[in-house]
């Protein structure tokens, strides 16, 4: 399936600002691009791309006094199946687990693995497979908070989502994340398009989403705890510990966000 992504996104500023926007694909979907992805800047400014730290594409940028408009159109292939179910079997001990899954155990700014671990084995223990145990928290933090845009906080972190009971798809997935890791299961934060895409077409205006990955079995495999259930049409743009990594855009000053269009369709072809 063709799908056309895009966005347009607009910042005021007093004076000069230096922003870094992590608002491209990633690059393991750099093969499915069907028509070219260009950021464009309105005014034109110089625009310099780099790979950070855990392989996404950041953009560094110094926004003019005025503001800037960002903006970007493609479309990108999609094979068009679910998220992958993890197989089944039994948890990979920690002390097996490869090097580089091991950030992804660890407590970070959105996701205190200190202050869940009890609420995690509590709950968690007794599932005998990391795919149960999984599914079983998933399940939990689907019903544990409730979704509400008007929810948003940026300081929001995975125990006040818990103690709160009230979010939006961050917060679900830093919950989700944190327990994971609680259970000694590698978890990273993920953040992307999806699109109203194989559901009916939900009342609310487009945005970006946030979903996670975990560590079974030797690979990695994609959950939601937002919308419990496997869904088409996801497409990638970052991914790291928590949304401290995957900040859409980092402002290194006052910047004021007036504008913010995202869209994401299936559509028939690339014309």
């Amino acid at each position: 399936m063709l799908i056309r992504c895009g966005y347009d996104i607009a910042f005021n500023t007093d004076a000069k600002t230096a922003m870094v926007a992590l608002l491209s694909v990633h690059p393991s979907r750099h093969q499915d691009l069907r028509t070219p992805q260009r950021l464009m800047a309105s005014p034109d400014i110089p625009l310099y791309q780099f790979e950070d730290g855990f392989g996404n594409v950041a953009t560094r940028f110094a926004i003019p006094p005025g503001g800037v408009t960002l903006s970007c159109d493609f479309v990108i292939e999609d094979n068009g199946e679910p998220d992958v179910r993890a197989p089944d079997g039994p948890q990979i001990p920690v002390e097996d687990l490869p090097d580089a899954v091991m950030p992804f155990l660890l407590g970070s700014r959105y996701c205190e693995t200190d202050r869940l671990m009890n609420v995690a084995w509590g709950n968690f223990a007794h599932y005998g497979s990391a795919r149960d145990r999984v599914d079983a928290i998933v399940d939990f933090v689907h019903n544990h908070i409730e979704f509400g845009y008007h929810y948003a906080r940026s300081d929001k972190t995975a125990w006040n989502g818990y103690q709160e009971r009230q979010g939006v798809c961050r917060d679900f997935a830093h919950l989700a994340i944190t327990l994971c890791r609680c259970m000694n299961i590698p978890a990273r934060y993920c953040t992307g398009y999806l699109g109203d895409i194989g559901i009916p077409p939900v009342d609310a205006p487009m945005d970006f989403s946030a979903w996670f990955d975990v560590y079974i079995d030797g690979n990695w495999y994609t959950y939601d705890a937002r919308h419990n259930r496997p869904r088409i049409g996801r497409i990638l743009m970052a991914r790291g510990r928590d949304a401290t990594d995957v900040a859409l855009t980092t402002a290194f000053g006052p910047a004021n966000l007036v504008r913010f269009d995202v869209h994401t369709d299936e559509v028939q072809s690339i014309e």
